[in-house]
């Protein structure tokens, strides 16, 4: 399953991760699962290879009186640490009627409680330096979690007791109704306008039947979703958000001591909650094959193949997870080889094992190249299928696939919190198998995996009697039910909550203490020592970056050329971008196929990209691994052999990824953005991957002389970080890099065009259920002096979760699931943008509201206290921006790529701090003037055009999806 569709979180990815808020560029064991009854007998428990290679998690887990569990564990990388709260509920659990309704109440526990005030949880927390704060809904469970300085843990831990304790006392009508607008406005976001999205919510409702916890999906239907009523919120917290039915897991710089008193301090005197009933759901076989066609607004058709498989940590769910490496993880898989490379039918594979609790999903992807057929698609996918049923796959093809998912395993250990870190991990252990201490055991299982059990596997669980295929083609979706919102209710106060009647087993009210209304004090912050990065220089100019990291066998690293996109001759946007594709498609000595066997062989990543401003080549491995790995990095880096064979098959990759593009309405409003402020005579009028037309005309010469030119050592870092000191590193790296040469790369001289004249560009999607909306102009350049008080104003702006745009548009008004306001930071002046898919119905009040916030910042600009938020945010999150190798790779990157200095982050925090309220005044009226602002709107022209030609902001266009003028 796609991420999209079976994981909603309470923020949008789009929204916030591409704003600046950090310096980066930035089971409940009473229920028995029940796994379809197979065609033939499941997967035995094998005897486990020894895990001593592995690191142990070392932790203490002990349980309150009150029933919650708390698993601490001290890590002293960073000044940061991780508090990660799960409660053992989700769809599994939810009632007949009320689908959706476990991730409507993850909403919810984001509004007021009796202590903390409304919308002020967000806002302390950004306050705080928190890096990482989100909530998640799956099948099985909801979490919650923030990382923050060390000194701000008890802030943390006073939020997330009071909203476990005391939420009632504060939830009314008028915070429901908002929330059920904001999950609605995400369901039409991540379902029903994105291209697949329908597609793939059929699959899960033919895998499961109507009235199944699974069958809705997390996200639910909107009749579900507005049906809700406060007594079922009420009566839903008082049942599962209880501590006995929740995990605390607590993981960094902290002591231990200490933390055990904070925890009793604010969790210990929290009543004990009723005992959860048991899921008495069952999953039924299936017995023959389910199919259904599900018209899409799509040009390129898609196949989904489905079957239910073994339980979460059952027998079989390792081997389901090496099959799904093993057939689509990756370049190295079977499916990529048959399908994508060798037939050259299909534009992308995947292929994953979802593991719940009620009978897991493994769900294969493919996406057809154009000219290609579903049917064509679905004979070859299950011709490999057929294939793996009857020979067992080879020794190496299980090594591989094992080796990448033991990588990903330790390299995860790196993150202390967020989704997928270690209190995640271990909560993720303690939920389902009774024990947070489990990790040995965990890649033991995979190392347990053989060619027999695989195909064992495929034969009892990948039948074509057992699964569900779904056909995604191109045509006018069936239209969603029509359920209309409510108006407010006058009535916004919530009904007292009584104490619960003797014997009801619902949960006892908690005493009110009143030191709780008292935010606590931070405590006495601890200096963030980022250590300057040590560097060198090889003989032929290559600049050697290192961040030295010890305590996790792990070890990221980047090529940087100072070449990007930037450098495009007019006539072929996208070269950049396409020479760098074509880099590990085949070098001197080895093939595009041997490349991706090699680097899934070592476990490790290898990939390579550009930005506007540089070009990469990225991998990361264990580091007993990585000089095996860096020279698969050189060789790409430096012979690439640009096979015209390969040629021809990565123009037809790319030429597939354009018309995705057009089916996709926020990548649609970045390219009409771009070239409505850029023009077609400017690098930055085009997306990375250029037109139809340049890479149809891109050829052998032009690549190799763009890598000829700009691919020399002089305009290149190599940097690392991670499991290695310099003098290791430079010893492998003059090996792998020595022979490099330097010479004279490209350095485009960009203008600034001149600013265009305030119009509304319309690009028409007919039924789109959601506008994707844009309010964009010209910003400025990275070199700017203006660059830090501009990066803070935006941050209070539209940056945060916390930040006016975002209150404004999702909180206040429910028209969207996020708005963010962002500064694309570059050599020469890039765009500044507000982003926000809004409902249909409110696109043109969306438009007034944005330049509403816009004209704010001069008419009422930050005050002291809301400045010194957005300074706070950014300078306390900074070592959370270093949690991981890969995110210290990330910003040195950018230190050499814009010529910030080595000590760029050990002074960062001082330079944010020095921004005053004038200069955030100054830069506000210098760049955001609503006169030179363009709105973009991709959506229903025949509902959004008459009211947005009202509000007198521009001349109304239409344009394409290109945004040439439409015909």
């Amino acid at each position: 399953m796609t991420n999209r569709l079976i994981r909603f979180s309470l923020l949008i990815a789009m929204a916030f991760a591409a704003a600046v808020t950090t310096p980066l560029a930035q089971q409940a064991g009473t229920t028995k699962p029940a796994p379809p009854a197979p065609a033939a007998a499941a997967p035995q428990v094998r005897a486990a290879t020894p895990t001593s290679d592995i690191p142990r998690i070392t932790f203490e887990k002990y349980t309150l009186p009150n029933g919650l569990d708390v698993i601490l564990r001290q890590d002293r990388r960073l000044p940061v640490v991780a508090v990660d709260l799960w409660y053992h509920v989700g769809p599994a659990n939810e009632e007949k009627g009320r689908t959706g309704f476990a991730h409507l109440f993850e909403h919810m526990m984001f509004q007021c409680s009796k202590h903390v005030p409304c919308d002020q949880h967000f806002q302390l927390l950004e306050a705080a330096g928190a890096s990482d704060v989100n909530g998640t809904t799956d099948f099985d469970r909801t979490n919650y979690f923030e990382t923050v300085p060390s000194n701000q843990l008890e802030l943390a831990l006073w939020l997330e007791s009071d909203r476990m304790g005391y939420l009632l006392d504060k939830v009314d009508q008028a915070a429901l109704a908002n929330q059920q607008d904001v999950v609605r406005n995400e369901r039409r976001q991540s379902v029903e306008n994105q291209p697949y999205g329908l597609a793939e919510e059929a699959v899960v409702q033919l895998l499961y039947p109507a009235g199944h916890p699974y069958y809705g999906n997390v996200i639910g239907s909107h009749e579900d979703i507005q049906a809700a009523k406060l007594d079922d919120v009420q009566r839903f917290f008082r049942q599962y958000y209880a501590p006995n039915n929740a995990s605390l897991a607590i993981v960094g710089d902290i002591d231990v001591a200490q933390t055990k008193a904070l925890v009793q301090k604010y969790f210990g005197t929290l009543r004990r909650g009723p005992a959860v009933p048991p899921i008495k759901a069952t999953t039924p076989r299936i017995s023959s094959e389910r199919r259904k066609v599900v018209q899409s607004r799509v040009e390129l058709p898609r196949v989904y193949m489905a079957w239910i498989t073994p339980a979460f940590y059952k027998p079989g769910d390792a081997d389901a997870d090496i099959a799904a490496t093993l057939l689509g993880g990756g370049r190295s898989s079977r499916l990529y080889k048959k399908l994508v490379y060798e037939q050259q039918i299909a534009q992308d594979v995947s292929a994953q094992q979802y593991s719940l609790i009620l009978g897991s999903i493994f769900q294969i992807q493919v996406t057809a190249r154009p000219g290609r057929t579903a049917a064509e698609i679905e004979k070859a996918l299950e011709a490999e299928l057929a294939t793996l049923r009857v020979a067992a796959p080879e020794r190496t093809e299980v090594e591989r696939a094992r080796n990448t998912i033991e990588t990903n395993i330790v390299g995860g250990l790196e993150s202390l919190g967020g989704f997928g870190g270690v209190a995640d991990r271990l909560n993720a252990y303690n939920h389902y198998l009774k024990t947070p201490d489990y990790l040995q055991q965990d890649v033991a299982r995979y190392r347990a995996v053989t060619p027999a059990t695989i195909r064992t596997f495929a034969r009892t669980y990948l039948t074509p009697s057992s699964r569900v295929v779904v056909h995604a083609v191109p045509g006018e979706p069936q239209a969603a039910a029509q359920v209309p919102t409510p108006a407010a209710s006058a009535e916004a106060t919530a009904p007292k909550p009584a104490k619960p009647a003797p014997g009801t087993g619902a949960q006892a009210v908690n005493t009110d203490q009143p030191w709780r209304a008292n935010q606590p004090k931070a405590a006495a912050a601890k200096p963030v020592q980022l250590p300057t990065p040590q560097s060198e220089m090889l003989p032929n100019g290559l600049t050697l970056i290192l961040n030295e990291r010890r305590g996790l066998p792990v070890v990221a690293a980047s090529v940087v050329l100072r070449t990007g996109s930037d450098a495009n001759p007019l006539d072929k946007p996208g070269l950049a971008n396409f020479t760098a594709a074509m880099l590990d498609e085949g070098t001197a000595s080895r093939s595009a196929l041997q490349i991706a066997d090699q680097v899934a062989q070592l476990g490790a990543s290898l990939g390579t990209g550009s930005s506007m401003d540089a070009t990469t080549i990225s991998g990361r491995s264990l580091s007993k691994n990585f000089g095996a790995l860096l020279d698969l990095m050189a060789d790409v880096t430096l012979r690439p052999s640009f096979p015209a064979e390969e040629l021809d098959r990565q123009r037809a990759q790319r030429l597939g990824q354009l018309v995705q593009m057009r089916d996709n309405p926020s990548q649609v409003a970045g390219q009409v953005t771009a070239m409505v402020l850029y023009g077609d005579k400017h690098p930055y009028g085009y997306s990375e991957i250029g037109t139809e037309a340049s890479v149809k005309a891109i050829t052998r010469a032009d690549l190799s002389g763009f890598w000829q030119q700009n691919f020399v050592a002089n305009n290149a870092a190599l940097v690392v970080a991670g499991d290695i000191s310099m003098k290791e590193l430079r010893a492998i790296a003059e090996k792998s890099f020595g022979s490099w040469q330097r010479g004279t790369p490209n350095r485009p001289a960009l203008t600034t065009p001149t600013a265009i004249p305030p119009r509304v560009i319309i690009v028409d999607k007919p039924g789109s259920p959601q506008t994707q909306l844009r309010v964009a102009t010209i910003g400025v350049a990275r070199s700017s002096p203006d660059f830090r008080p501009v990066q803070v104003m935006n941050i209070a702006l539209g940056g945060l979760f916390s930040s006016r745009i975002n209150m404004n548009l999702r909180e206040q008004h429910g028209y969207t699931y996020g708005a963010s306001s962002q500064f694309t930071f570059r050599r020469a002046a890039g765009p500044f943008q507000v982003a926000s898919g809004v409902r249909t119905d409110v696109t043109a009040p969306s438009v007034s509201e944005i330049f509403k916030e816009i004209r704010g910042m001069v008419d009422r600009p930050l005050d002291q206290a809301e400045l010194q938020r957005a300074k706070d945010s950014l300078a306390n999150s900074l070592a959370g921006a270093f949690e991981t190798s890969a995110d210290a790779v990330a910003n040195f990157s950018n230190v050499f790529t814009y010529d910030l200095g080595l000590d760029y982050y050990t002074k960062y925090a001082q330079d944010v701090n020095r921004v005053t309220t004038d200069q955030t005044l100054a830069v506000t009226k210098r760049y955001l003037i609503p006169a030179n602002m363009v709105v973009i709107a991709v959506g229903d022209r025949k509902v959004i055009e008459p009211e947005l030609a009202k509000l007198n902001v521009g001349t109304v266009e239409i344009r394409d999806a290109e945004g040439r003028p439409a015909k």
